[in-house]
């Protein structure tokens, strides 16, 4: 797609980078079959095709205005159109130069910035925890709209880590938000690399990724967040101690896998950031190493399981398949969903509250998907998806390590 960008485009890091990204674009339309907003929506400008045009007059002067604002607004960044796409055009990164730039021209209504402010220092904030457990203890008074978003308190055991040190160590992001929402994904992950003869360390200093402040339009708060995450990780793999870091969030693992681009105009941290990257796994793609040492020591009956993989795995870290075939070694009966497997359950970070009505459509669409298998609990892999899909079911829904766990530990 040819591009002229305006003058105060031209000569940006930003500006070169949106430009390669468009004229990669062949206005084939394959992303628009994909696209979840898109199928709900049917309107072409809430699908990929539709929005890389918005996005393209902007970059070329054209002013942005509050409906351009609304429908990169509701794009997911679930990234299934970059799966799609034949001609490798990154779809995420140029909507979010796009949103940056229409944010720079467009003033958002008040009451949105409160909200988005709240979520931004919020849902990162020391604070999150207490006002959790606070919400929790006033639970049948929670306002509906956030009830959702306020889980039932986590037994003790969900705090119970592993006491013995192994040689082999991994650098664990523990989160901003999964601690307090669901401690027991953290928990679960020691317990079980521990039985593998692997321990867990949550590094003093790291903190939230960065994906919430930067899926906000907060490019700096969230390139802070990724520098002290470096500073805190990258003596750890410089002196040997961890040997690399791993990844239970794969909205999180997504992120940290792209600290090397977002901090490559950095000199300070360019190298570092790369380092980092590189050595950052998600979970699943430890599993080949760890069911052959965890398959003799599982117990009991196991359950049958319905898999939703979340977009920031299969999409954004280009990862499927990895999680079923391991557990089907394992001796688990698991599957997707039948039918759009590939498709976004509506959570997508903060877009659940931001878009509550997009959001709980995709999330009754994704488990009308999942219901023909007849499942004992729902797994996945990333805590937004695992709290969204809850929200709107009574099969019980979990991170797949900790049904591995309870496998070992029953």
């Amino acid at each position: 797609m040819q591009t002229t960008l305006a003058p105060h485009y031209a000569g940006t890091p930003e500006g070169a980078e949106a430009e390669a990204i468009l004229r990669r674009c062949v206005h084939c339309g394959f992303c628009t079959a994909t696209c979840p907003t898109y199928q709900l929506l049917g309107d072409e400008l809430d699908g990929p095709r539709g929005r890389i045009y918005l996005i393209k007059q902007v970059m070329e002067g054209q002013p942005a205005t509050r409906e351009t604002q609304l429908h990169l607004d509701r794009c997911l960044t679930c990234r299934n159109c970059e799966s799609t796409c034949p001609s490798g055009v990154e779809y995420g990164r140029l909507v979010e130069i796009g949103r940056n730039a229409v944010d720079a021209q467009v003033s958002r209504p008040a009451g949105e910035r409160l909200k988005r402010g709240l979520l931004k220092s919020g849902l990162t904030s020391p604070l999150f925890g207490p006002a959790i457990t606070l919400g929790q203890a006033l639970r049948p008074l929670v306002p509906a709209s956030l009830k959702d978003k306020v889980p039932p308190p986590a037994p003790a055991s969900a705090h119970d880590w592993p006491l013995v040190t192994h040689r082999r160590k991994l650098g664990l992001l523990a989160g901003c938000v999964q601690p307090t929402l669901a401690p027991n994904i953290n928990s679960a992950t020691a317990r079980v690399l521990d039985a593998a003869g692997i321990s867990c360390l949550v590094a003093k200093g790291s903190g939230c990724c960065g994906a919430i402040r930067a899926h906000l339009n907060d490019h700096e708060g969230g390139l802070a967040d990724m520098r002290r995450n470096v500073d805190a990780w990258f003596p750890l793999l410089e002196r040997g101690e961890i040997e690399g870091l791993v990844m239970n969030a794969s909205g999180c693992g997504v992120t940290v896998k792209e600290y090397g681009r977002a901090l490559a105009h950095d000199p300070a941290y360019a190298d570092k950031a790369r380092r980092v990257s590189e050595a950052t796994r998600d979970l699943s793609e430890w599993l080949p190493e760890l069911v052959p040492v965890l398959k003799e020591k599982l117990q009991g009956k196991q359950p049958k399981l319905a898999y939703h993989p979340p977009c920031t795995l299969q999409h954004g870290q280009q990862l499927r398949g990895g999680v079923e075939a391991a557990f089907k070694e394992l001796g688990f009966e698991i599957g997707c969903a039948p039918s759009e497997s590939h498709l976004c359950c509506g959570s997508a970070g903060t877009y659940s509250v931001l878009q509550p009505a997009l959001s709980k459509q995709l999330r009754d669409r994704k488990l009308a998907a999942l219901a023909p298998l007849a499942a004992d609990e729902i797994v996945s892999a990333n805590i937004g998806c695992i709290q969204h899909l809850q929200s709107g079911t009574s099969t019980p829904v979990r991170h797949w390590v900790e049904v591995l766990d309870a496998a070992l530990h029953p």
